[in-house]
């Protein structure tokens, strides 16, 4: 969790959040998880009631501050959904926990707030159609499980084939790369297969998990992604949203480098790129 602090030092350090403060999030509220999550899941998480089994399987033991941080997680998005629409981007310097299933949390994710975020964006009247762009080293199976058979959310995840999780769901459109994939062999995956999801989905809104942990140093990664080849990732999702005229909402997903500080320079180089894109 250290990282998310260092990168708020970093993004007000730079001056990235420009001339407004960093807003600090809402809470989800229960009609907000409810809408992705079972009604007894919540209850138990928020009662302190899940079984041995259930918090081993998350990673992270239960306290309420555990239960806060997540619907701040995803109340974060959410905000930043709203404020992608209003201003065309806008980023959650956290969230991308897409190992969250409707009844199960797992892989340090607690609530989903990708699934959170898009389907309170439709509940709210403000659009109607959403896409989904994962690029986290894992795949987002609990999005994928969350929102199967909804043909108003369009799931997308690029992802290590041999990585966790080792059962995978079905995405709307998956990725599967080998390990050791470097740039040129990820960024020629990507761009097409995300002009193909714009394509099917043709969204009101995308909400992009951009993750660090394609890094070559990252510890849990199994790719080979160097930083500026991260950076390319970056400019050529938010290039592509931005030329489809798709306003984007960005979670920071995993990052597990041997140095903290070069996770937190990967993501932090995603914020100048939102920034950028933002700019032009």
């Amino acid at each position: 969790m250290a990282k998310y602090g260092k990168l708020r030092e970093r993004v007000l350090a730079e001056g990235l959040n420009g001339p407004d403060p960093l807003t600090v999030p809402h809470a989800a509220t229960d009609e907000e998880i409810l809408r992705a999550h079972d009604r007894d899941y919540l209850r138990r998480v928020q009662a302190g009631e899940l079984t041995a089994a259930e918090i081993r399987r998350i990673g992270f033991p239960w306290s309420p501050e555990m239960v806060e941080r997540s619907r701040r997680s995803s109340g974060a998005t959410i905000e930043a959904c709203r404020a992608a629409l209003e201003r065309g981007v806008a980023v959650n310097l956290a969230g991308g926990t897409h190992h969250a299933f409707r009844d199960r949390g797992e892989g340090y994710c607690v609530f989903n707030d990708a699934a959170i975020a898009a389907l309170a964006m439709q509940a709210e009247g403000r659009v109607r159609r959403a896409l989904v762009v994962d690029c986290d080293v894992h795949q987002g199976n609990g999005t994928a499980s969350i929102l199967a058979g909804d043909p108003s959310v369009f799931t997308f995840s690029i992802h290590g084939a041999r990585n966790f999780p080792f059962h995978k769901e079905a995405s709307d459109l998956d990725v599967e790369l080998p390990d050791g994939t470097g740039d040129a062999g990820y960024l020629a995956a990507l761009e097409p297969a995300l002009c193909r999801a714009l394509s099917a989905s043709q969204p009101d809104l995308a909400v992009y998990l951009s993750g660090a942990d394609p890094h070559e140093g990252d510890r849990l990664g199994r790719l080979a992604l160097t930083a500026r080849g991260l950076e390319s990732r970056d400019r050529m999702v938010f290039g592509l949203l931005r030329d489809a005229g798709v306003p984007v909402a960005v979670a920071m997903a995993g990052g597990y480098g041997h140095d903290i500080d070069v996770t937190v320079d990967i993501h932090l180089a995603t914020v100048r790129a939102a920034r950028d894109c933002l700019a032009r």
